[in-house]
Parts: structure tokens; sequence; C-alpha cells
């Protein structure tokens, strides 16, 4: 295996990354937004407003999108043992 293959194998495994966790990123990142609006404009101030609706929706998230998830990973699980059998 040389430098190129390593090389071809994290990039893989980095876009596989980046497509599994960015829905879940950006729902997070969605909801915190609005939420921290919200207490703007309300002046409240309750830090567990801001962390429960946030954890609700990403484990809903993650289990809308889990088949989704499970079939990126597969993917390039099946795409590294092709490699492996193989012998490079």
């Amino acid at each position: 295996m040389n430098e190129v293959e390593i090389l071809d194998i994290s990039r893989e495994a980095v876009f596989t990354l980046l497509k599994v966790v960015t829905p879940v990123l950006l729902v997070a990142l969605f909801v915190g937004l609005i939420i921290g609006i919200f207490q703007a404009l309300t002046q409240i101030q309750e830090m567990t407003l801001a962390f429960v609706p946030k954890i609700i929706c990403v484990f809903l998230t993650i289990i809308l999108l889990f088949p989704f998830m499970v079939n990126q990973m597969r993917m390039l699980s099946e795409t590294l043992f092709d490699k492996i059998t193989s012998g490079g």
C-alpha cells in the first residue's frame, strides 16, 4: 500500500464522516439559533431552555437519518474490505 492509496482511503473516510454528521450538526445549529433568538427577544436566560430542545431535535434527527448513516458507513466499509481482500 503506497501513499496515494492511503490518502485516497483517508479522503473517502473524511467525506463519509462529513456526509454522516452534517445533517445532525445543521439541525443542532438551526435549533440553537432559533432558541437563541427566542431567548434574546423574551430575555429568558434559562439554561435548560437551550439544551433540552436541541438534544431532542438531535436525537430525532439521528433516529430519522439512521438508515442513511448506516448505508454510508456500510458503503465505506465494503470499499475498504474489497481493497483489503484484493491486496491493495
